[in-house]
């Protein structure tokens, strides 16, 4: 099935024909559906905390972080394009003689209305009117003319804003007195309250475009020199790209390789589960992971300041105590006692699944089950409400083995026609606002190999289309979802107010990122 030519091509992207063939596999037989036992909600696999605890935990975070690396990372590679499918539309539907009375009835035109009506409203409308005045137009003029594709040009496309091509870190997001902040910006504020080492360094990664890498370093060169100053801290920023070996071959829809017009092989990203190799190849200890559109101002970012801190906090208070029973267990004198109070960490703490034989087990055996449980990956998940949103929550899951696992799930991995499932999803509670903490290194401080840990059955199949012709595409098991699915995994709610994501531009407009 694979040519010469085919190797050659593989070789050059790092992709080794067997992952093809498995991928090629994969497309045939499908992924089976994530098999949902429960909604995780409070008292269920949810946890609640207390002001006290709130409090506690924020110390612990505080007493015990110095000392480890702590990072950032944050994916910053997808393009802000989706933000603007609204005004897109628009433009196809709207000429200057069109009737606005009835284009206004449209529902479908009410939003790119308001992004009009608005337009002095958003944070990149100093930017907007000062590249229009140059060529001696404005953006009070265009609206005064109804020349309104104009105006939506010049922040879409090259001649003005380019905001169509630019990726969302480098969008202005928020207004200032002093300036106005990419959405980059105040991923560096944040850093700086909650990963500040004691030698006031900030490490924080973000994840890029080749394309888009080069305005990255300028903005970020430029924007950590100023709050460097302003904060008295000292950024170490890096930078990666999404590796081409983690791209998926797409095939046609009877699963044979999907060719271009030159007979080469097509592939296509493999979604945001292939960070997991950026997220493996760095050198942190603590990492905070968090999408680049989920920010606020500054006049809101005290109590995601908290929160970072309280999750912080949990997560080592957790890796101390796996650290504790690890060592223990390493030793010679490991008691009955010992064993039973490890066992019962891991079942009520951590939310383990301990086998049901477990009790008839000897010592030994007990031994060997928990260092199982105990030596993997930490992380601990903030939650939000639910409040509509589309998208993952947090579920527990039975797995293949039988075993319980706590689990944030995708709608698109659940099989939401068998009754007794979507009765399950629709009893869910929470939200993942993709609020993650996470410890990387084992109890002797070595590094995890995080692609050990991945579930490779929670992958997930797309129809797409390329030059008119149908092809099914492949999508690596979530970064959050299947390429953490043998975790120790915690969720604890949040308060909502954490969680104010920006998936299209008029929501900026909401009170949330008013500065």
């Amino acid at each position: 099935m694979l040519t010469s030519t085919d190797l050659r091509q593989l070789q050059k992207k790092g992709i080794q024909p067997e992952t093809v063939q498995n991928q090629i596999q994969q497309f045939k037989q499908g992924f089976p559906y994530v098999q949902l036992e429960a909604p995780a909600t409070a008292g269920n696999g949810m946890l609640q905390l207390t002001s006290d605890e709130v409090a506690m935990l924020r110390q612990h975070f505080r007493n015990h972080s110095q000392g480890r690396q702590l990072l950032k990372f944050v994916p910053a590679s997808g393009a802000a394009s989706r933000m603007f499918k609204h005004l897109f539309e628009f433009v196809e539907k709207w000429s200057a003689g069109a009737d606005e009375t009835t284009a206004r009835s449209d529902k479908k035109l009410t939003a790119a209305f308001e992004f009009i009506d608005r337009i002095a409203e958003f944070a990149f409308y100093d930017e907007l009117r000062e590249v229009m005045g140059k060529n001696g137009d404005s953006p009070q003029a265009c609206i005064e003319r109804k020349d309104y594709n104009t105006l939506i040009n010049y922040v879409l496309m090259p001649q003005g804003l380019d905001y169509a091509a630019r990726p969302k870190a480098l969008i202005r997001f928020h207004r200032y007195d002093d300036r106005n902040r990419l959405a980059l910006e105040e991923h560096l504020v944040e850093g700086a309250h909650y990963c500040r080492q004691s030698d006031g360094m900030v490490h924080i990664h973000f994840t890029v475009s080749p394309e888009h890498r080069q305005l990255f370093e300028q903005e970020t060169r430029e924007a950590a020199a100023r709050y460097e100053k302003l904060f008295g801290v000292t950024y170490h920023i890096t930078f990666s790209e999404q590796s081409p070996s983690t791209d998926t071959i797409a095939v046609n829809p009877d699963n044979t390789p999907f060719r271009e017009k030159d007979g080469s092989l097509l592939f296509r990203p493999g979604g945001h589960g292939a960070l997991l190799k950026n997220l493996n190849d760095l050198q942190g200890d603590i990492l905070f992971i968090k999408n680049i559109d989920n920010i606020v101002p500054d006049r809101l970012k005290e109590t995601t300041y908290i929160y970072k801190e309280v999750i912080g906090g949990l997560l080592l208070w957790m890796q101390q105590e796996v650290t504790m029973w690890l060592t223990r267990f390493d030793g010679d004198e490991v008691t009955e006692a010992d064993v039973a109070a490890a066992a019962d960490f891991a079942s009520k703490k951590l939310q383990l699944h301990l086998p049901d034989h477990f009790g008839a087990m000897a010592m030994q055996q007990k031994m060997v089950v928990l260092r199982l449980l105990f030596n993997r990956p930490l992380r601990v998940c903030g939650m939000v409400r639910n409040e509509g949103e589309p998208g993952g929550g947090p579920f527990i899951v039975k797995q293949t083995d039988g075993r319980h696992s706590l689990q944030v799930v995708e709608s698109s991995q659940m099989d939401l026609k068998n009754p007794s499932q979507k009765a399950i999803f629709d009893a869910a509670t929470h939200f993942n606002p993709v609020d993650l903490v996470c410890a990387v290194r084992d109890w002797q401080g070595k590094p995890f190999d995080l692609s050990r840990f991945v579930d490779e059955n929670t992958g997930f199949i797309s129809e797409k289309s390329k030059d008119g012709r149908e092809l099914k595409a492949l999508e690596l098991p979530g970064l959050w979802n299947g390429a953490m699915a043998d975790w120790i995994t915690l969720f604890v709610e949040v308060p909502i107010i954490t969680f104010n994501p920006v998936k299209t531009v008029n929501d900026l407009l909401r009170d949330q990122h008013k500065g």
